[in-house]
Parts: C-alpha cells; sequence; structure tokens
C-alpha cells in the first residue's frame, strides 16, 4: 500500500476523485490514499468548510453537487509524461475507435498545460517512438461503442464471421472486454445461444446498439473468469 500522502496533496486528490465519479465511497478515498475512514471524514468536512460542495449520501458516499464544476486540473511534469507516452503506445493499437478518441482526449489534455509543460511534452513527443508490428493492421472500429453499451446495458446486434468462416446474427448482451495476444475480445450474454460466449472484434463485421436495455449480470469480471477457469479443468479431467 501507498505510503500515506502529505494532506493538501490528498485534499486534492480527493477532490480529483469526487470530479472523476457520480458517487465515491468513503471506503474508497481511505483505500487509495492509505488513511482511515474517520480521516476521511475529516477531510470532507474541511473540503466542505473551504465552499466545495459536495453532497453526501447516507450509507452510500459523496459526490459533487449537479453542475459544480472545479478548475482545469493541473498536472505534474511526470503525470503529463505517462500521458504522452500512453498516447505512443495506444497509438500502435489494432482498434481504430480507441486511438481515435484517445487522441481526441489528449489534444483536450495538452489544452490545459502550462505552456512551460507544453513545451517539454512537445519535446517528449519527438523524442518517443513506438515501433509498429508491420503485420499487425488496424482490424475494428467497435472498442467504444462496445464500452458504452457495457456501461448502458444496452444490447447489441452482431453480424459476426467466426474464424471458421460461419457467419451468424446475434443479439447480445455485453458484459466485459479483455485484450489477449493483440488482440480484443467482448464477453456478452448471447441471446441465440442462451449463454455466455466470447466475441474477437476483428471478426465482427457491424453493429448495432439497440435502444432496449437488459438487466445488470450479478457477477464480477473475475467471477467470470473463475467459472471459466472452473469448467475448463473439468472439462481436462474428462478428456486427459
Amino acid at each position: 500500500m501507498e505510503k500515506e500522502k502529505p494532506r493538501l496533496v490528498r485534499l486534492t486528490s480527493i477532490m480529483t476523485q469526487l470530479q472523476s465519479g457520480k458517487l465515491i465511497t468513503a471506503r474508497s478515498i481511505a483505500e487509495k490514499h492509505n488513511i482511515s475512514i474517520r480521516t476521511v471524514y475529516r477531510d470532507i468536512r474541511t473540503l466542505e468548510k473551504s465552499g466545495i460542495p459536495i453532497v453526501t449520501e447516507e450509507g452510500r458516499g459523496y459526490s459533487l453537487m449537479e453542475g459544480y464544476k472545479l478548475p482545469p486540473v493541473m498536472f505534474s511534469e511526470e503525470e503529463a509524461n505517462a500521458l504522452i507516452t500512453a498516447a505512443e503506445v495506444i497509438s500502435a493499437n489494432k482498434d481504430i475507435s480507441l486511438v481515435t478518441h484517445y487522441q481526441e482526449a489528449i489534444a483536450k489534455v495538452k489544452a490545459v498545460l502550462r505552456y512551460s509543460q507544453k513545451e517539454k511534452t512537445e519535446l517528449l513527443e519527438n523524442r518517443i517512438h513506438v515501433r509498429k508490428d508491420r503485420d499487425i493492421i488496424s482490424s475494428s472500429n467497435f472498442l467504444i461503442s462496445l464500452q458504452s453499451a457495457i456501461t448502458n446495458y444496452q444490447l447489441i446486434f452482431l453480424d459476426y464471421l467466426s474464424l471458421e468462416d460461419n457467419r451468424t446474427q446475434r443479439t447480445v448482451e455485453p458484459f466485459a472486454l479483455y485484450s489477449t495476444n493483440e488482440n480484443w475480445i467482448l464477453i456478452a450474454f448471447c441471446r441465440l445461444k442462451n449463454e455466455f460466449r466470447s466475441f474477437r472484434l476483428d471478426c465482427i463485421k457491424e453493429i448495432k446498439v439497440v435502444k432496449e436495455h437488459f438487466t445488470k449480470h450479478p457477477m464480477t469480471l473475475q467471477e467470470y473468469f473463475e467459472i471459466c477457469k472452473k469448467t475448463w479443468e473439468e472439462k481436462s479431467k474428462k478428456n486427459p
């Protein structure tokens, strides 16, 4: 666990947490900053006394009053460098939508940097290069749309061509995304097969976001992986 930060740094970080999420629990604040719940309460009262309109939902957590905006976030030199480096790494990603949206986000980040930081980030951009494998080409453009569908619990219609060259159309409930061997994989509950299935994004020919919403699945991604592992182990025992 990281060492406890100076209080001023911690208060600034808590403000950033409040700005970035709708509802932040006292426990999540305590764990992030390695402090006690009692200290979290004191920090929240300090922020309230300084004029920050924090809304407290008893038993649930904290949020900023709707419509309130904090001043632009100031990045340290190390944080700005990390973002620039990440931009170079992501530029080699196979999903076009991720690359495009990250570049747009970085442009907004650059706009709030101090003038001295901008000079350094421009220098760093010219001194960092991520070599791309010639065999790797952009192969999907669906990652960002699928992320939104996951967070909004929206059904997705897939036109899918498997690696075995079988083409199917199906409606799925998107659950999670993960990347392996430089390929993005969608985990979704398939209504055609009535079970969870995995779909490679580079095999998806078309997606359509359906207006209908589905009920949240009472399972975490880690629990899903554990179920898959157990299923694989059982099959291995039957077919050694």
